[in-house]
């Protein structure tokens, strides 16, 4: 599991959890999910959303698999969406892009990836993941060129992760609440981008 920036760059991994074990179980058992429960991670604080005077958290993006807390957004379940919440669903559906997209450069930069790493030790294959998302920050910082524009890219999904049982969590009504502010700046007139109506 990792986080990774809005320039392609992981800032946090958590390898070695089981493959078995959901995406927001083994967050919630991380370091990472651990401090950001305890507050103790030195997020930023609260900033002004752009062209208003609204004040929110600094937020990670996640999918279904994690539970909505007033740090991590998640999308809005279900499918008979109204169209507010549905953009906002395709709003976090972009931003979520930027991570799937750093594992596809992760993965195009160190062809282990391309096939199963079962000759290396356990042990091992950690130090490997960790490794070379190591080196992957390196090579993009000192060759900024090997970022990839993957703008115009549809997001591609899984099997297996169409599989994936949404998680509630014990979400707050502070965390709902942040939901529903975001939600309404994607709505207006300084949040919204113009091709957004068309992908409802």
């Amino acid at each position: 599991m990792a986080l990774v920036d809005a320039n392609y760059n992981f800032i946090a991994l958590d390898v070695g959890s089981y493959g078995k074990n959901s995406d927001g179980g083994i967050f919630a058992n991380s370091n990472l999910g651990k401090r950001l429960q305890q507050g103790t991670l030195g997020i930023p604080g609260n900033s002004l959303l752009p062209g208003t005077s609204i004040e929110t958290p600094h937020v990670i993006v996640g999918d279904e698999a994690f539970p909505l807390k007033t740090y991590l957004m998640r999308p809005y379940p279900g499918q008979n969406l109204n169209g507010d919440k549905r953009i906002f669903n395709y709003r976090l559906s972009r931003a979520r892009r930027i991570v799937e997209n750093t594992f596809d450069i992760l993965t195009q930069k160190f062809r282990i990836y391309n096939r199963r790493i079962n000759q290396a030790n356990p042990e091992n294959v950690d130090n490997i993941v960790l490794a070379t998302c190591i080196l992957h920050n390196f090579i993009k910082y000192f060759n900024p060129n090997t970022t990839h524009d993957y703008e115009g890219n549809q997001p591609h999904t899984s099997s297996l992760l169409e599989t994936v049982q949404p998680q509630s969590g014990n979400a707050t009504a502070g965390a709902f609440h942040v939901r529903e502010v975001f939600k309404n700046y994607f709505i207006s007139e300084a949040g919204s981008v113009p091709w957004q109506e068309d992908k409802i």
